[in-house]
Order: structure tokens, then C-alpha cells, then sequence
């Protein structure tokens, strides 16, 4: 996922990644230290990045049209893109109830490139529609473990550009909850070189061993367990690290309100509510009649 997400990235583009999002984040430094050299980007606590004071610069800098790309992901996420980050089932009362949605609905229409990630394919959270909209907007493209889906504009919904290795139209069809359109020429996903796998183990994983010690040590310990790189092998590698990144699944999802003030990284403000910035999804918003 992190190499399918770097590759997406262009030289030169300004880049912000939100408090955990450790796949985003791995990304960014695999294209800045690859074919990105002149990539800016704002993630606390890592070398390189760009300075910034608190929450309220970094949404002053987006909405002056300083910001590039950005990253969102979902509790659920539906085929028109729009992200679920408040509730599941009924809003009022709901089987389960999460932090919210800190910025997505501000940052997610007014940002350029908006890539969307999320480390479970399923129909649980691919679904026709969300329950709550949390943000929408039209995203760049989505990436998970098993596709990277992109979005037709004049359809209005996502639709499928490339398939991993080892999955086909028709598996990454029947792991989502909608019919899932496809372009007229969908290719296979180019696993990772050992080139980008080396530069994740070598130099990406300590950058980010501050902050996101969890993450890096599972890697690491993929990694360990890989053995010598082969190209033979490349593809079990591949899978190897991203059954790791099952791990994130349910701290993608909580990058709202918790903890210090202001200054905390983005998605930690304490002030942050989190029953606003979004809305009940219509029953007129699923074209395929596929909702229950």
C-alpha cells in the first residue's frame, strides 16, 4: 500500500499527513527519498518535515490553497467516496460510536488531492452507502490491500484502475459491498522493487520509529522474517507486510479529537466535537438499490 500511495506522489507537491497514519506517512518518505527529492510535507516529529505550530496553522495553510495532497481514511467508505468516521447504525442510537471526523469535512473538498487508504477490503466497509457522512469530496483514489480504485467523474462513484498481485476483478469485486465499475483496461498493481523495499526497511521505518513505534516494529519484524530479498519471492513479501498493516485497521479510523490542546499534532485537539461536520446518508444516494 505504502509504495502504491508513493508512486501516486509528484515531485514538488506540498503534502500533509494526519496523526496516525503510519501507511500515508511511510509513503511520503519513500517518494521523498525516491523519485520525489523536492516533496514537501507536514507530519510532526519527523525529520525533514516542514514546521508548522499547531492545528489552526495547518488549516489556515489549506484553505489558502497551500496544500497539495492529503489523506483520509474511514470506518466506512462508500462508492460516491464519502467517509464514515462517527457512527455505526442509527445515529441516535448507534452500535458503536467513534471520536469523529477533526478537519475531513473542511480538508477533503478544498484540498486538491485527497488519496483515501484503508487496510480492510470488505463489504463491511466498502459499502453503497455510509451511515453517517462524516466528509465527502471527490477523492484522487483509494487504496487498500487489495486494489486502488479511482473515481469517474461524470459517474460519480469509484471505480476500479488496478488489482494487486493475486487478485482479480472478480475477488476485489466480491470482497465490496457495491457493484464495483471498472475502467475499460484495469492492470495489475506493480509489486514493490527491491529498490522501494529497501529504502522502506532501511532509511523509511527508522525515520519513523518516533512516532510510530508499534507500526515500525511490526514491520521490522516482517522484515527480519522475509529473509534475502528475492524477485521470485517479491510477492509473498509484499503480503507478509501488508497482513501487518491489519494491525492499523482500527487506529485509521480515530484520527479525530483526543488528548493535548492545539498544540498536539492534527487529530489530537481536545476541543474537537464530535457529533458535527456531517449528515445522515440519504436513501436517494444509492443508485444500485443494494442497501439494506
Amino acid at each position: 500500500m505504502a509504495c502504491a500511495i508513493a508512486r501516486a506522489l509528484r515531485d514538488g507537491e506540498r503534502v500533509g499527513v494526519g496523526v496516525n497514519s503510519p501507511i500515508p506517512a511511510a509513503a511520503v518518505l519513500l517518494a521523498r527519498l525516491g523519485h520525489a527529492p523536492n516533496l514537501r510535507f507536514w507530519l510532526r516529529g519527523v525529520p525533514g518535515a516542514e514546521p508548522f505550530l499547531g492545528s489552526k496553522e495547518f488549516f489556515d495553510f489549506a484553505q489558502r490553497g497551500k496544500l497539495d495532497v492529503f489523506f483520509l481514511s474511514g470506518v466506512q467508505i462508500d462508492l460516491r467516496g464519502r467517509v464514515n468516521l462517527h457512527v455505526l447504525g442509527d445515529y441516535e442510537r448507534p452500535k458503536r460510536r467513534f471520536p469523529g471526523a477533526f478537519g475531513s469535512a473542511v480538508l477533503y473538498p478544498i484540498v486538491p488531492r485527497v488519496i483515501l487508504f484503508r487496510t480492510e477490503h470488505s463489504p463491511r466497509v466498502f459499502v453503497p452507502r455510509v451511515d453517517f457522512v462524516s466528509a465527502a469530496g471527490t477523492p484522487d483514489r483509494v487504496v487498500t490491500p487489495l486494489a486502488v480504485m479511482g473515481f469517474d467523474r461524470a459517474a460519480g462513484r469509484l471505480v476500479l484502475e488496478s488489482t494487486h498481485p493475486g487478485q482479480s476483478i472478480e475477488s476485489v469485486r466480491e470482497a465490496t459491498g457495491f457493484h464495483l465499475l471498472a475502467r475499460p483496461l484495469v492492470r495489475e498493481t506493480r509489486p514493490p522493487s527491491d529498490a522501494e523495499l529497501r529504502l522502506l526497511r532501511e532509511e523509511v521505518y527508522p525515520l519513523l520509529a518516533g512516532v510510530y513505534p508499534s507500526f515500525v516494529a511490526n514491520m521490522r519484524g516482517v522484515s527480519a522474517s522475509a529473509g534475502p530479498a528475492r524477485r521470485a519471492d517479491q510477492h509473498d513479501d509484499h503480503q507478509r507486510h501488508q497482513g501487518a498493516l491489519d494491525d492499523q485497521d482500527q487506529v485509521e479510523p480515530l484520527a479525530a479529537a483526543q488528548g493535548a490542546g492545539d498544540q498536539a499534532p492534527l487529530g489530537q485537539q481536545a476541543d474537537q466535537e464530535t457529533h458535527g461536520g456531517g449528515h445522515r446518508a440519504e436513501a436517494d444516494d444509492d443508485p444500485d438499490g443494494r442497501s439494506k
